[in-house]
């Protein structure tokens, strides 16, 4: 039983620690996972699961393991940040898979990259056909970043000289059935006319599921109550 009760200390000690050396790392690391966030990734991971479950082992020499590495990964990411040359030697760089609608063989044999892969990531960004490509840059993360050749590029709303109107960042105003009001102040909408756009719909607050004014100064309501008459059940 004490074993058991050591256990359930130690995990959420050691969940705990992961999330502050988490949050002290940044989101960049987490998204990104460079060669140097994949080394520590993987470090800081053993380190926590045998601090959580491996109680043969001295939670206290585990955890400062643990704060050790943490420092470590923060300190090339310190580094990283203020010399390029570092941050070339820690992560990578790009590197060119394909110049002027050619494919490069030997970077691709120096990544062990292979023409399947190269297809594949092609395919998800919807490039069927390869001549469509005119660069292709495998990137730090692993990611493969595409320019279409001019033909094949998508036709804009410049290309019709058609005026653009101002994009905004979606403000979510309504999560859960309760009113977000940091949202609101600091975006300026008038908590009054939020309600009245809610009782215009026949509403109350908390019949909202999640209110949102989007980008195009709409405002979306989605209701708890479902409206829809033969909704699509799939599991």
């Amino acid at each position: 039983m004490n074993e058991m009760f050591e256990i359930v200390i130690r995990s959420i000690a050691s969940f705990g620690l992961m999330m502050v050396i988490a949050r002290i790392l940044g989101k960049a690391t987490i998204s990104q996972m460079t060669y140097h966030d994949f080394v520590a990734a993987i470090t800081l991971g053993a380190i926590t699961a045998n601090l959580a479950f491996n109680v043969k082992m001295s939670g206290w020499q585990l955890l400062v393991a643990l704060i050790i590495f943490g420092g470590i990964a923060y300190l090339f990411l310190v580094l990283a940040m203020n010399s390029r040359m570092i941050r070339k030697w820690i992560s990578g760089q790009p590197t060119v898979i394909i110049q002027e609608g050619q494919i490069l063989e030997n970077n691709m044999r120096k990544l062990k990259f292979t023409l399947d892969t190269l297809n594949q990531e092609l395919r998800e960004k919807n490039i069927f056909n390869i001549e469509e490509v005119e660069y292709a840059v495998l990137e730090l993360n692993g990611k493969l970043s595409v320019l279409r050749k001019e033909e094949y590029l998508p036709v804009t709303r410049k290309d019709f000289k058609m005026k653009s109107t101002k994009q905004l960042f979606p403000i979510e105003l309504i999560m859960d059935g309760e009113i977000i009001d940091d949202n609101l102040n600091q975006n300026g909408v008038n908590k009054t006319w939020l309600l009245q756009q809610v009782k215009k719909r026949g509403l109350a607050v908390e019949d909202v599921s999640y209110a949102v004014k989007s980008s195009n100064g709409h405002l979306f309501l989605d209701p708890f109550k479902d409206r829809v008459k033969h909704p699509v059940d799939k599991e």
